[in-house]
């Protein structure tokens, strides 16, 4: 149904020359002009590094967490601490404005598991 809309209005996607390994005509780079092509594969390798460079983080960072929980709960202490959770969460908020909240919430709930 999509695509009955799309080409209908003219904006469906047709395949330009090229290939697909991110060289100029590449259809997924958006466009065919050769330098814009590119640039844009260029780009995405770098998004691509910190995407798993983003990625190996945030595992250590949720084992670094269940760590702290469990070390926290062996010892007789409480399986989480609001305070230490607010000041996450306040700390992405003011970064990154409300999307950090989401962030913020996500690395949590990876480190303690759902509440």
């Amino acid at each position: 149904m999509m695509a009955d809309v799309a080409e209908q209005s003219g904006s469906l996607a047709r395949p330009e020359a090229g290939g697909t390994d991110g060289s100029p005509g590449d259809t997924r780079t958006g466009t065919t002009e050769p330098m814009a092509a590119a640039r844009i594969a260029e780009i995405r390798k770098r998004i691509d590094e910190i995407d798993s460079a983003l990625i190996d983080l945030w595992q250590e960072r949720a084992r670094l967490s269940q760590e702290v929980g469990a070390t926290r709960m062996a010892s007789g202490g409480t399986r989480l601490v609001l305070s230490r959770e607010q000041e996450i969460l306040e700390r992405f908020r003011s970064a990154l404005g409300a999307d950090g909240t989401q962030v913020a919430l996500l690395l949590l709930r990876a480190g303690r598991g759902p509440l």
